[in-house]
């Protein structure tokens, strides 16, 4: 099959693209020019596309003339600005970006005769954020305390919409949470910042060290989009989905950073970061025992697994192993 994916030169992005690639398909991306030092660069990830359209989510005509040229099977909408604090610094771009880039995507799609299937992804902060222990369900109410959270609610919303305004295009909407994997050169998230400050061997500044989070390696989250895409392929209907590591998988950023932390030999892990910081969610959680029921998918990877397979990629690197090599090896790991 061909996919065409949407944010591919960014973080998941480039995973998607590696794996789509490995497991036989085609692919095509549609993005922003990637980020220096990012995993499309450094991976090379730009040889295993069929088509390489460079240009913002925000553009209609742009993206409805790559839709009309690749002419995909499955389109994956990943394509976002995912960052909480700079929704802060910049929610005008922020919106636009999530739900109209979202729009632009739902509508030239709506056009296309050669999409079987779309998956529009969100996050798990389209949740109104009660602060509880328990997951969040597809049914949760939505909402969002902070620009970026709106915005993706937003979308959502939009998405839901269409679906039954629009039914042309078999559509589904996946929710998932923090994932990390190997190659991440973002900025603002935890993993880069805490291989960053462990190479210098000194502890990673944490804003909200007490913050619960639902961590995840990349591939497995990827997984679930793949697993929903057949699902949507053979007919099935269900249109909101979580992907999201089970209960007992939830912790808080301190413990990422001790457990890190022990695998570089950093301790102590982390110290507060003082000052004043703007607002993020203390808790997050999901429920995702709808996609390991109906979708037969689950996570391979454990939290311990999951972390120990990012430090042991940024300890390949620094020994000399190619992004790409790296990336491929887990991929291919993965898959048996």
């Amino acid at each position: 099959m061909h996919f065409l994916v949407t944010g591919h030169t960014g973080f998941k992005g480039s995973w998607l693209t590696l794996l789509l690639a490995h497991k036989g398909h085609k692919v095509s991306g549609y993005a922003l020019n990637p980020e220096p030092e990012s995993l499309f660069l450094n991976g090379g990830v730009a040889d295993f596309l069929e088509s390489d359209f460079r240009s913002d989510i925000r553009d209609s005509v742009a993206f409805e003339t790559a839709i009309k040229a690749s002419k995909p099977d499955v389109v994956i909408h990943m394509a976002a600005q995912p960052l909480v604090r700079e929704s802060y610094r910049d929610p005008v771009n922020t919106v636009e970006t999530n739900v109209n880039g979202t729009l632009n995507v739902l509508n030239a799609s709506a056009k296309s005769d050669s999409i079987r299937a779309q998956i529009i992804v969100t996050t798990d902060k389209v949740y109104k954020n009660k602060s509880q222990r328990a997951g969040y369900v597809e049914s949760d109410e939505l909402g969002g305390d902070d620009p970026y959270s709106a915005s993706k609610a937003m979308a959502d919303i939009l998405t839901q919409s269409w679906i039954k305004s629009f039914p042309k295009i078999p559509t589904a909407i996946a929710r998932a949470g923090n994932v990390i994997g190997g190659g991440d050169s973002s900025k603002d998230r935890l993993f880069p910042d805490l291989i960053s400050a462990y190479r210098a061997g000194q502890p990673v500044k944490l804003r909200y060290p007490n913050a619960v989070r639902p961590w995840q390696h990349v591939l497995d989250c990827l997984s679930g989009y793949l697993a929903l895409a057949d699902y949507l392929i053979e007919g099935g209907t269900d249109a909101i989905w979580n992907f999201g590591p089970r209960e007992d998988e939830f912790m808080a950023v301190r413990q990422v950073a001790e457990a890190v932390g022990k695998m570089w030999s950093i301790k102590p892990a982390w110290q507060p970061d003082e000052g004043a910081h703007l607002h993020e969610a203390d808790l997050l959680a999901l429920d995702s025992k709808k996609a390991r029921l109906i979708l037969d998918w689950e996570d391979k990877l454990n939290f311990e697994e999951s972390l120990e397979r990012t430090s042991d990629w940024y300890k390949r690197v620094e020994s000399g192993t190619k992004p790409l090599n790296a990336t491929l090896d887990d991929i291919k790991g993965f898959l048996s």
